[in-house]
């Protein structure tokens, strides 16, 4: 009994003696704005204005870790959206995700990045909703961007105002897949459940980062459908090589090339070689295609946020533009070793959504 006592004393200790690092906020946002017309199928769905509920629960940091002190002590959680795009074509949709804020202008500004996935209430259905080309699917991805004034509203809640960017698109998993992005303000409050903690300096704020070049092989995989609807969802494999330069405590530059072996397009170019003869495209003509790409990444503890723009340098198929770009997120399993996702689109209409798998040395 005496051991039981002594045990129950020293845990007690550990647990109650453990330092605070982190306190929890919930916000609340109303949000109301327009649909981007970024194809001509969107004219169907410029009928209202989209409103809906973007509700964040998150830890506020306070320099505990490194990469908190260097971002600005940024926050970091959950989230859950609503939006009514307030037409009987798109319908409504239900998302979660992760999302970051980071601040600026003495934390008056709050910089939102949220990503995740979303339920559609209304998808393409040849039968009952043939008109609706952005959902292809019931599950689509999700993202975010917002930017936030907060000022103190009273006790521990904040008031905040903003501009919210919205996107909707399944990356082309399943066609048809338009997507929908919107814009908009949103309006909400903010609520401390702790009082804030004492913020730890960052003592090493003008250390220089010095890193050799770093390697790295990447594959970006997955499935994707050709714009003919029903035409059947193929593999694809996107292998990539480039290097990158750490050139601060928080990002690196990238080059590199990469393949692309899109098997969804080997249908569609036998499709328009028989539907579009004008065209002058052949059954036999290469799917293949070359890019060259520059990039950014930013290092966020084992997470990173990482954008390229690319161009075609082999492209005999040009259904597309000859630039493309990508944005994705990636977790470092190890310091070499990384997986993730990334979405990549010509300028607004996306190609794949990938799954992506890497090593840098």
């Amino acid at each position: 009994m005496r051991k039981l006592y002594f045990l129950t004393l020293f845990f007690s200790t550990i647990l109650f003696s453990q330092e605070k690092t982190e306190t929890t906020a919930l916000d609340v946002q109303y949000f109301r704005g327009n649909v981007m017309p970024h194809t001509d199928d969107l004219d169907y769905y410029l009928q209202g204005h989209p409103d809906g509920v973007l509700v964040s629960l998150y830890k506020k940091t306070y320099g505990h870790q490194e990469w908190e002190r260097v971002f600005n002590y940024p926050d970091y959680g959950g989230y859950f959206i609503f939006k009514d795009f307030k037409n009987d074509i798109l319908g409504k949709v239900y998302g979660v995700g992760a999302h970051y804020n980071f601040y600026f202008l003495n934390r008056k500004v709050q910089f939102k990045i949220a990503q995740g996935v979303a339920y559609t209430s209304d998808p393409h259905d040849k039968e009952i909703n043939s008109k609706n080309y952005a959902f292809g699917s019931k599950i689509v991805a999700n993202t975010n961007f917002a930017v936030n004034y907060s000022t103190p509203l009273f006790d521990r809640f904040e008031l905040k105002a903003g501009l919210l960017f919205t996107h909707f698109s399944n990356g082309r998993i399943k066609a048809p897949n338009s997507g929908v992005n919107s814009y908009g303000v949103n309006l909400g409050v903010t609520y401390n459940f702790e009082e804030p903690l004492e913020r730890q300096i960052d003592t090493l704020p003008k250390v220089k980062i010095t890193e050799p070049l770093r390697y790295n092989f990447v594959l970006r995989t997955g499935i994707s459908e050709s714009p003919i609807i029903g035409s059947g969802q193929k593999p694809f494999f996107h292998p990539a090589f480039y290097v990158d330069k750490r050139i601060s405590r928080k990002s690196a530059l990238q080059l590199g090339a990469e393949v692309f072996f899109t098997n969804s397009y080997k249908e569609f170019i036998k499709y328009q070689s028989i539907a579009y003869p004008e065209e002058n495209v052949t059954a036999d003509t290469d799917y293949k295609r070359a890019g060259v790409f520059i990039g950014y990444e930013l290092f966020i503890n084992r997470i990173s946020l990482e954008a390229q723009v690319g161009y075609y340098v082999y492209q005999p198929y040009k259904s597309d533009i000859p630039v493309y770009d990508r944005v994705g997120m990636k977790y470092y399993i190890t310091k070499k070793v990384f997986t993730g996702l990334s979405i990549k689109t010509h300028i607004f209409l996306a190609e794949s959504m990938e799954f992506v798998m890497g090593v840098r040395f």
